[in-house]
Formats: C-alpha cells, structure tokens, sequence
C-alpha cells in the first residue's frame, strides 16, 4: 500500500552524543576524512546503506545502538575530538584573516547550482561542482563568503539505461527535512520569507534553508511553500528545467530573490553585510537590479545607484559559445519588471537596455543574461587563459572600437578542491611524507614546497599505491554495471560475465563528462577496428571507463550515450570497455584515482576550463587531452600527452574527427601504452612513475581550489571592495554626472594632427622619437581623457601587434580654435616593421579600466593616409 502522506521522524539523541547532529549538520564531514570515520564507526553497514550521509544514518540507527556508543569512552573521546577540530576550524584565524591588505569585510557568491556533495544533490555538472569547490577552499581558506542559490526539490535527474542503451530520466522527489539543512527562522519561529512581485498583482513566495559548508553559510531559495500556487510552488522543481518563463522565474529568484535572502539572513546572525557581490555564469545577474533598487529606495537616482553597484560586482563567464547564454525574448522580460510586476520604481526601458544585444551581430529583440551580467560588473573574468581570450573575443561587441586584448575581461582559472577529491590513500601516503598538518596545508592553501616531497616517495610506493587505486575502481565499476543491467531487465544468470569485467593490471583510461556534442563522447568509436584492436592487445591491453549524462532535451546528445552504450555490450570488449550511468559525485570520487588516464578530446577551444582532468591528476592519473581549458595552459610533455587538433574554420567537421581519432590511436599506440607496460631495471614502470611524480609536483599546486580562490581574493575581489568604498553616494553620483558629460561631449572628440621627428621610414633600432600631437576635446578637457600613443610591429595589413601603450603630456593650454597639444616619446623598440597610432580614451580615477565606456577616439582615415609613418 502506498502512503498518502509522509512524514520525517528525526532521531532523539542521547545527551553525549548531541555533538553528532552538530557534525552532520556542517557539511564538511563531505571532505574531513576524521568526521566520516566517526560516522562510519556508528554502524558501518547503516553507513554504508545511507550513502555515506550522516543525516539519513542518524535517522536509521535504532535507540540501543545509540544508548551503548553513550555509554562508550573510546567514541565519546573521538566525538568531542572531531567537535572541537570542528569549532577550531569554524572560529579560528585562517589564510584571509592574516592577510594585510584591505579585504571585504563579506561576499555574497551566487551560482544556480552547488555541488557540494552526493547527499545534497543540487548540481548538474561542472559548473555546480566548481561553485561547490569555490565555498569549500573559501571556507578552508576564512574566507567570508556567503553562498547563495536554490533548493531544487527534484534536483537534477537521475539516470539509468534501457534494454537498448536508451538515456532515460528520473526526477526523485526529495525532502528538504531529509537534507542536510535547516529552515533559516526568524525570531519568533516562523520561517523567513522574501517575496518576488508577478504580473498581474501574484506573488511569488520562497523560504530560506541554510547549508553550512564549513565556515560558509550556503542559502537555498526554496519555492515550494503554501502561500503560492501551484504553478508558483514549482519554480524551484528542476535544475535546468522548463520552458522560458520558468528558467526567467527562477533566474529572477535567484537574483533579486537571492540578495533578499542575504539581507534577511545578515540581519538575523549579525553576519557582516557583504560589499561584494560575485555572480558565478549569467543566471544571477538581475542581482545587480535589486542592488540599483536597493539604492534608489535609499535616495539615489539609477545611474548613481548602477555606479555604486557596478564597482563591488564581479561576473564570471563559464561558456565560450553564446549558444551557452541564458537570453529571453524582450517582451518577457518586461512584463515582469514595472508597475505592475517587480522593481516598479526603475523603468523598464531601463531594465531592458541592460541586457540588449544593441551591438553589431547581436540579436535586437533578445535579452542576455551575461551581457547584463557583463554590464552590471566593473570586473569579469573567463575561467582559463585561453577562455579568457575566446570571452574577450566573443563579447568585443561591447566595446567597440578596442582590439579583442583590450576588452576587459581577464581570467582566473578554475581549481580544484583538493580534500573533496583527493583519495584518502593519496593523502596518507603524502602525510607519511611531511605529517598530516603540512599534507592538509599543501590541499588548501598550497605553495609548491609542500609539494616539493613528492620527489622523495619511493617509485615503488607510488607504484603501489596507484595499484590499489585501480584495483578499487574495477570492485566499484563491477558493482555499478552489475546493479545497471539489472535496470536493463537482465537477470543474474545472464551477468555472470561482470565477475570478469576490467583488470587491476590493466592500463586504464577515463572519460566521464556531460554529453553536449563538442566535448565527442565517441570520438573514440571513430575507428572502431583500431579501438578493438588496443582495448584487446595482447601485451599492452587498455581498458576504458566511460560515463556521462546527456541533458533530458538534448536527444542528440542521447544518441551519443546509446552509440557507446551499444558498443560497450559487444560480448567481444565488453570486459574491457564500460559504460556507467548516473555519473555524479559518488561516483566520481572512484572514478578519478582509480584510473591511469585521463580521456578528454573537446572542440577546440569549446572547453572553458574542464576540471575534471584537474581532480585525477591531484591523484596521480596522467592527462591525455587536445590543449583546450586549463590543459592549454599548463600543458607539459613531463607529465602528459596533447592530442593534435585540426583546428580552422575551413575544416570538414567530419574530416576533422578523423584527424584527431586517428591521432589519438597514434598516441596511444605508440607512446602512451609502451610507457605504461615497459619496465626498468627495478622492475618497475619508472619512466610512468617519474610522470606520476611530475603530475603531483608540478600540476598540484596549480589545480587547487585554494590557489583559485586566492587568485579571486587578491585580483577581483579585493579591488571590488575598495572601489565599492570608494563609491558613496556623493562619489557614485559625481561618477555617474562625468560618464553622462563624457558620452554627451565624445562626438567632439578628434585626433586632428599628427607629427613627429623622423624625416624617413626608416631608423634604427633603439632610437626615440618626439612625437607632437594635435587633438580636438570639445566640452572635455585635458582631466577627461587621456591621450596615447599605441606603437609595435605591424603585419602586412599595418595592424598593430603586442602593442606598448605611452600616455602623452599635453602642452601648455588650448588654442584659439580649442585644440590642445600633446607630446611625448615614440620608443622604437622592436626591429622589422614598425608602427604607431594615437587615440583618445576617457579617463577617471573611479575606472576599473579605461575601455570601461567603451569609447575611444583615433585619426580619421584621410589623416592616417597623409600621415602615417612605418619604420622599417
């Protein structure tokens, strides 16, 4: 019989062992190996049924388990141990609080999605496990972070196979009393509220439930509420689910819903308001409206409060394709901004200009989530030096007339939390080395002379170790497939086969990611004989792990996941070749020690960053991967292998995985098997486990979440919180009136005359010249802008290339005619063919960059022809 309704029964725990609620409740039990011992030694087999949640084991474990451990010393002593590392940990002085420099006193973090860890499943893929590793370093680190999102009450799907290697999904309903959450409430008991105006006079209701990540408290909107409708209560029921309204509803909710949130919560705690606001991908950025209302509400007219709310905003860019951006058709958006909807004091011309695609090739009547995402931030960044470079590239539209360099977007690439995914075997190894302290150190905060004792572990232990990491990963994958082609309908007669399915001795290489086309799930069937042939070599055997999740829309990422599926159950690889479904969390933290070799083949350069590879190399799995992400940039031959790319507009996409299956197979036939398989004189694989050493020494330090977080720290967000000072009302207001006068004045603007003290083409290298120029400021004055000279080797087209910019001084005062002159040196630094240009750029004290407006003005086409000089 089937319940009508359902209810949740927390345990009553005996007096001494209330600190375990306390333990459960802090999710850093997710990466505190001590915590998750404890909890395991309540009752390993519950532990174990309970998926290593110490929630659900709490709530299973029966009163006379509980009454003996109350009554054992030995626990009580490891319990009041872990509560006081716990207390340690969340009140004393870290990495930020040591810091000298003037840093914000709280930052408010929002993403759509959290990957904090399998018991909270509120993540799709790459993008929720970085958030989730952004709050955790932040939090290891003292970082006061503040981390804000929504509670998705079916979170994403989970997935399994049918008989015919079809996706399917399934969306398990689950109970925030279930989680490890609690309700944020007010004083008097109730739960705290926001609220969201609708058209139409609704209103859109969600609670508050607090996550505690450690130091980090982790807010999650949650619209399933009685005082909503039906169709309100199911705004927050799928990541990533639903048609335009629902995604604007919940984008809407996350943003300004969110830094209500943040407001109610710093009001309840006492916790420092933040004074910055980073918002992780396009989702969240109707954050920065609420703020302008926020201030507006305070006195502030709207370009005063945007000012105010642009310096302490940071945007981060995830997707190198504009096909990745949120963008919502114009009429929607401003059916719920106004009178009659939200925000009702700001315009909603306003509102909707923020996010126009009004740049050449942009889409007039759209709205896009990061061009206001770009918009409301003085400061944004890509998430590796190559994605740093495609943003640029792909959003110069909004700063016409700067080269693609110049835009200002720059980049922080994405870590790793190291204690979420390094083994507990690789971490006692590395203890064993320099102690516990120091390996816990070297995961967080990093610095590379705590890494520097990898080069002192014996080859033989490495060797061993990475033994028993593989031999893990085949028990795991032969319980996962076993327990999928059951869900197939197979029955266990037929599945006898599992038993032999993988070898510990066997090189192994893993692939599991989301399956959207470009990342070329099965570039690897590209030529299947071949593929045959190394999966069953007769000495140099490889043997592959596959898994990944297309999205329920995407029915061609689908037909990827069937191709493979279909390939894997050929009775000739099947025991050297398997694909696992529902790939999360779980099961990735198998999956990424246990492998030798780490598979990834995207379309250059459609990798943001990709930090999957980074999560197996902190565990000694060698990288094979085209240079796309973070590999581009930290590529070297000491510890992996890159996969030649056919990159060029002009390339057949069909002839192109061609060339790069092909050169995948090359690599592994001839360098990467042989590697593995040959041995040395010790009877080892010494050249493998000198790469092995390499990956950790060198790649380890830099893959880290800490350095990330560190990198955001003292790049973005302390700057943010020094121009977010700086900004008062007066300030953001004078600020506000100067960029009005300055876009009034710019049309006026001009570079009229351009001389300077070289009588040929021609000089030698070394030599200075005096520049004069002659330039028009219209109602500006010399305080308004400044006037450069932009010099460098040119191309045949006289474009100029790694170009050094010199401000000129101007001369004396204007002219009779209001021209001013300017002067300064042209240094010819560089041999082979030279030149220079000069500009005219807006400038202020108060900008975070000077092609922040996005104006510029340079020599008009008739005076560069009479006057242009290249030295040769």
């Amino acid at each position: 019989m089937k319940a009508i309704r359902r209810f949740t029964v927390r345990p009553v725990l005996p007096e001494p062992l209330r600190p375990l609620s306390d333990l459960a409740r802090n999710l850093r039990w997710s990466w505190h190996a001590e915590t998750r011992d404890l909890f395991q030694s309540v009752d390993p087999g519950r532990w174990s049924a309970s998926g290593s949640d110490p929630v659900r084991l709490l709530g299973s474990v029966p009163p006379a388990r509980l009454a003996e451990l109350a009554g054992d010393r030995r626990f009580l002593r490891r319990l009041a141990a872990a509560a006081g590392d716990l207390h340690d940990y969340t009140t004393g002085d870290r990495w930020y609080q040591a810091q000298t420099e003037p840093l914000p006193a709280a930052i408010a973090y929002f993403s759509p999605e959290f990957g904090i860890t399998a018991a909270l499943p509120q993540y799709s893929g790459g993008l929720g496990i970085l958030a989730g590793d952004h709050l955790k370093a932040a939090s290891d680190l003292g970082v006061p972070l503040i981390g804000v999102g929504l509670l998705y009450r079916h979170g994403y799907f989970r997935q399994t196979l049918s008989r015919d290697g079809w996706q399917q999904e399934h969306y398990p309903v689950l109970d925030p009393n279930e989680l490890p959450v609690a309700q944020l409430e007010e004083p008097d008991g109730t739960p705290a509220q926001v609220a969201l105006a609708l058209p139409g006079g609704r209103q859109l209701h969600a609670r508050i439930w607090l996550a505690q990540v450690g130091r980090v408290p982790l807010l999650l909107l949650d619209s399933d509420v009685e005082e909503n409708d039906l169709g309100e209560r199911g705004v927050t029921d799928r990541l990533y689910g639903g048609g335009s309204e629902h995604r604007l509803l919940q984008e809407m909710l996350l943003g300004i819903g969110g830094v209500r949130a943040v407001r109610t919560y710093c009001r309840l705690t006492g916790h420092p308001e933040p004074e910055v606001f980073h918002t992780n991908e396009g989702h969240a950025g109707f954050l920065g409206l609420e703020r302008i209302a926020e201030l507006c509400d305070g006195g502030s007219d709207f370009d005063s409060a945007l000012e105010a709310v642009r310096a302490g905003t940071v945007f981060t860019t995830h997707t190198p394709v504009p096909a990745g951006i949120d963008r919502f058709d114009r009429e929607l958006v401003a059916r719920h901004f106004g009178p009659d909807a939200e925000l009702p004091r700001i315009d909603v011309d306003r509102v909707l200009r923020l996010g126009m695609e009004s740049y050449p090739g942009g889409e007039p009547n759209l709205f896009n989530m990061a061009v206001m995402g770009l918009r409301l931030a003085q400061r944004a960044n890509g998430v590796s030096l190559l994605h740093g470079n495609v943003s640029r590239e792909m959003f110069s539209g909004l700063w016409p007339g700067f080269d693609a360099d110049e835009v200002p977007i720059t980049s922080v690439t994405n870590g790793v939390h190291a204690p979420t995914w390094v083994a507990p075997e690789v971490f006692r190894l590395g203890a064993r080395q320099i102690g516990v302290q120091r390996a816990e150190d070297a995961l967080t905060v990093g610095g590379s002379e705590r890494w520097d004792s990898v080069a002192d572990i014996p080859d033989q232990d490495i060797w061993d170790l990475r033994r028993v990491l593989r031999e893990q990963l085949v028990e795991e994958v032969r319980e996962r497939l076993r327990a999928s082609w059951r869900q197939r309908g197979a029955g266990t007669a037929e599945l006898g086969w599992i038993d032999g399915v993988l070898d510990p001795d066997v090189l192994t290489i893993g692939f599991a990611r989301r399956v959207p086309s470009y990342k070329r799930l099965t570039l690897m069937l590209r030529d299947r004989d071949r593929l045959m042939d190394l999966l069953l070599h007769p000495e140099r055997p490889i043997q592959i792990v596959v898994a990944g999740k297309a999205h329920p829309a995407d029915d061609g990422g689908k037909r990827l996941v069937q191709e493979l599926v279909r390939f894997t159950d050929d009775p000739r690889v099947r025991h050297r070749i398997v694909f696992l479904p529902d790939y999360g969390m779980a099961m990735a933290q198998k999956l990424y020690p246990g492998c030798d070799i780490w598979l990834n083949n995207p379309l250059r350069p459609l990798e943001a960053c990709g930090t999957s590879g980074m999560k197996a190399a902190l565990n000694g799995c060698l990288n094979l991967s085209v240079l796309d992400g973070w590999w581009d940039e930290w590529f070297q031959p000491d510890f992996g292998w890159a996969i030649p790319t056919a990159d060029g507009a002009g390339t057949d996409p069909d002839h192109r995985d061609d060339i790069e299956a092909a050169a995948l197979y090359d690599l592994l036939e001839q360098r990467v098997t042989p590697r593995f398989y040959e041995r040395g004189r010790s009877g080892l694989p010494d050249r493998w486990i000198e790469m092995v050493r390499h990956t950790l020494g060198s790649l380890g330090p830099k893959v880290l979440a800490g350095r990330m977080v560190r990198e955001y720290v003292e790049r973005l967000y302390a700057p943010a919180a020094v121009a977010h000072r700086a900004l008062g009302p007066d300030t953001a207001r004078e600020l506000a009136e100067w960029k009005a006068r300055v876009r009034a004045a710019w049309p006026g603007v001009t570079v009229d005359h351009v001389e300077t003290s070289a009588s040929e083409a021609l000089a030698e290298l070394g030599t200075t010249l005096g520049l004069r120029v002659r330039v028009g400021l219209g109602e500006l004055g010399p305080d308004d802008v400044e006037v450069q000279v932009v010099s460098g080797r040119v191309d045949e087209q006289d474009r100029i290339g790694d170009a050094t910019v010199v401000p000129l001084k101007p001369v004396g005062s204007a002219d009779r005619d209001g021209r001013w002159v300017y002067e300064g040196p042209l240094s010819l630094d560089r041999t082979g063919p030279f030149g220079y240009t000069v500009r005219i750029l807006p400038a202020h004290r108060l900008m975070a960059s000077s092609a922040e407006l996005g104006l510029v003005a340079g020599p008009s086409e008739e005076l560069v022809a009479a006057a242009g000089l290249l030295m040769r």
